[in-house]
């Protein structure tokens, strides 16, 4: 089987995982607080309208969507089901009347998801031919 790497040059490779490390680090984190649920965390979430109750099931969510997105075979899928993630941020923050922080993080990250897989997966390039 042929690797997807093989055609991506080194650099390009590699700025995709550096591009592609940033959101997945932030993504991570705030995962794992989601299943610790400290009481910012809680307070924060509550703040937004949702329960309490809702909290670890969306730590479960994300940590796996972010695995998924750290598997190559899997990344694409990942991508997908994190554009969803932070499409339901986006939505949740516009809903409450937030400032333009909170609404456009969720999109740089979407951004910086997007483009690190794009330098890094050849299939993703093929699918989506960027011309000068």
């Amino acid at each position: 089987m042929r690797s997807n790497t093989q055609t991506v040059s080194k650099k390009m490779l590699w700025a995709g995982r550096i591009i592609s490390a940033l959101p997945i680090l932030f993504l991570f984190m705030d995962g794992v607080m989601k299943l610790i649920k400290p009481a910012v965390v809680v307070d924060a979430t509550v703040q937004l309208g949702y329960s309490e109750m809702v909290i670890f099931p969306l730590g479960i969510v994300l940590l796996t969507c972010t695995v998924l997105y750290l598997i190559p075979r899997t990344s694409v899928l990942g991508a997908i089901l994190l554009t969803g993630y932070l499409g339901g941020a986006v939505a949740t923050h516009v809903r409450v009347g937030e400032g333009p922080f909170p609404v456009l993080f969720p999109v740089v990250l979407g951004v910086l998801i997007w483009g690190g897989l794009y330098l890094r997966d050849q299939r993703l390039r093929s699918l989506i031919p960027l011309r000068d």
